[in-house]
């Protein structure tokens, strides 16, 4: 019970930061969104299906680690919670990362027509954007 108490502290902490940012969702349910939106091209439509499968691919992985964590540690003690939620924290902390990362794929490979119309969105939402180099290559 206290880990699930723990865990439900957690996930209201990462889920009210996540919103300061203004996340495409790549891999998520809103790709076809995605698409339609931005009207992005065929090849732009290719690397949003193989970079959803490599992040749901990183993050299943992180989430079974999650899962062991929290099943691992059901009936420990307070003092051993506090440090498993910093591990639980860290690879929520990987998760929205990887989630990021993806998102900074897909702006990246926007032409600019693209980009504009997603930082409109990003201040209409008043989220913060994700600001990209195009002089650097993340891939």
């Amino acid at each position: 019970m206290k880990s699930i108490a723990i865990y439900l502290f957690l996930i209201s902490g990462f889920s009210g930061f996540a919103q300061m940012d203004c996340i495409l969702g790549v891999g998520g349910r809103d790709n076809e969104a995605i698409t339609k939106v931005f009207e992005l091209t065929e090849a732009q439509k290719e690397n949003l299906k193989n970079w959803s499968a490599e992040l749901k691919i990183r993050n299943d992985i992180l989430s079974d680690k999650a899962k062991y964590l929290m099943k691992k540690n059901e009936e420990s003690s307070p003092e051993v919670l506090i440090t498993v939620s910093k591990e639980y924290a860290s690879i929520m902390d990987s998760m929205k990362q990887n989630v990021r990362m993806m998102d900074k794929r897909l702006l990246l490979s926007f032409n600019p027509a693209q980009y504009e119309r997603y930082l409109k969105l990003c201040s209409q939402l008043t989220l913060r954007p994700i600001h990209i180099n195009r002089s650097v290559d993340e891939n």
